[in-house]
């Protein structure tokens, strides 16, 4: 597998389906930007929303978790160490193992953070380092709602169906937090018209 990824697309070979008013061939594929154009810009950022939609996506995906107050973001690990300057701005909030579980702040705390591309916990390293290499003060952690609210305004400026590709990430491990992550999440698409799959989503 070639390990130079400039565009991280994740291809499903679909059969005779069809997906969002698209009718699929036999054996043709089905592109979901994973993590938006994490190739291009760190990933799960608005920033790497936008081109992911007009490069062609069928869907984007999301992981999504839960802060301490209940609002669903948009991340793939269940701590900021990796992606985020966490131990700079809140040194003292890391867990007992040392890590800083983004279930531990609020939304309010979490929008203070600056996402940089995954690296190691000092972010003196990327895990790769030809991907984009700035530190800039713009890429935030979002919500589930305001990537929602993205795409589906694409959708409209665009007149192209984008759909969502949502993993919930460890349900389990929310629930002995106390949280039920797949309710919250469900209650969030069905206020925004997803309740079905012709709906545009998968969860």
């Amino acid at each position: 597998m070639q390990k130079r990824i400039i565009l991280v697309f994740l291809t499903l070979i679909l059969w005779k389906t069809g997906i969002l008013g698209h009718e699929l061939k036999s054996q043709s594929p089905l592109v979901i930007a994973q993590r938006g154009t994490s190739g291009y810009l760190p990933e799960h950022t608005l920033a790497a929303r936008t081109p992911a939609h007009g490069l062609g996506a069928y869907f984007i995906e999301q992981d999504v978790i839960l802060t301490k107050v209940n609002h669903p973001v948009v991340l793939h690990d269940l701590t900021l160490d990796a992606t985020t300057n966490v131990n700079n701005l809140f040194p003292r909030r890391n867990h007992k193992n040392g890590l800083f579980y983004a279930i531990y702040f609020t939304f309010a705390e979490l929008k203070k953070l600056s996402v940089r591309e995954r690296g190691n916990r000092s972010g003196t390293e990327s895990k790769y380092p030809r991907r984009f290499s700035g530190k800039s003060a713009l890429f935030k952690i979002i919500t589930l709602q305001e990537e929602i609210e993205l795409i589906q305004g694409m959708n409209k400026s665009t007149g192209r169906i984008v759909g969502l590709l949502i993993e919930l990430k460890d349900p389990e491990w929310h629930r002995q937090e106390g949280k039920d992550l797949s309710a919250v999440v469900m209650k969030l698409l069905e206020r925004y018209g997803y309740k079905t799959a012709k709906d545009g989503v998968y969860v």
